[in-house]
């Protein structure tokens, strides 16, 4: 089994009962809800997934991890936050990520909310590389109806939430394998979509000081082809697709992977 593939294939109905796409609106909103604080950070991290960060932090350290030169204190103030005292790398960030399932990142509450630093082991679609030390308005900038939607929600919110109390959303993409490691877009899938692949994002957001916050990033899987057996799901997704404006669908990976995808949702419920 590669390092990377490391959800099993068993369905979850607890997924399929309230999928990230449930409502059938498209993919940019806030979508925060508050959880309490023995829910955040709270999923343990498998053998397979701490193999698979140990082994990216061994063998590509500076694609997985990013830091500015004014973080120090914000990554020591998450390491006493997680009780976190190893130091078995070269930045504190990359010791709290390998304690738990999550992907974290630290951003500033106030002033430009820039990203100081961060460990993602995980991603989908971007580069931490590309993103480090940039205020999250120019981060976001590359999908322009993101800014557009939620921009300045997200700007308020984390200026303004409460201290140690967390919130979370979920995300959702399609991919053509559940390989963790996705710096870049990838095109159109060429094996059948019953082969691709749900990728589920938890994210949370909190505030752990007057100056930083805490953004993490818990990634699940579930093969496309159960949606066969929801069909409140399946229709959710078809009508979430429609409803993609044009920087959704050139995000989500262009209008011929969304009218392959719809074909497939339309006729998996048939063929059920």
């Amino acid at each position: 089994m590669a390092l990377e593939n490391l959800d099993t294939d068993a369905v979850d109905p607890h997924f399929w009962a309230n999928p990230p796409w449930a409502d059938g609106r498209g993919k940019y909103r806030m979508g925060l809800a508050p959880i309490e604080l023995d829910q955040w950070l709270s999923r343990p991290i498998r053998n397979p997934l701490r193999l698979h960060k140990q082994t990216l932090l061994t063998n590509r350290y500076a694609s997985v991890v990013a830091t500015t030169s004014y973080s120090q204190n914000a990554q020591a103030t998450l390491a006493e936050q997680m009780q976190v005292s190893a130091r078995d790398y070269p930045d504190a960030i990359a010791d709290c990520a390998l304690s738990v399932a999550d992907d974290l990142c630290l951003i500033e509450s106030s002033g430009a909310q820039r990203l100081l630093a961060g460990c993602v082991c995980s991603p989908s679609y971007w580069d931490l590389r590309s993103k480090i030390g940039h205020p999250l308005q120019t981060i976001h900038e590359p999908v322009t109806t993101l800014n557009a939607k939620i921009g300045d929600g997200i700007q308020r919110f984390i200026a303004n939430a409460p201290v140690m109390r967390p919130f979370e959303r979920s995300n959702w993409l399609i991919h053509g394998d559940n390989k963790r490691l996705h710096l870049r877009s990838e095109s159109l899938p060429t094996s059948d979509p019953a082969h691709w692949w749900i990728r589920s994002e938890r994210e949370t957001l909190c505030r752990l000081d007057n100056d930083y916050m805490l953004f993490s990033i818990n990634v699940r899987f579930q093969r496309l082809a159960y949606v066969a057996q929801y069909d409140a799901a399946r229709e959710a997704m078809i009508e979430a697709l429609i409803n993609f404006d044009q920087a959704e669908t050139d995000y989500f990976g262009g209008a011929e992977k969304v009218f392959v995808l719809s074909n497939y949702l339309k006729n998996a419920g048939e063929r059920f």
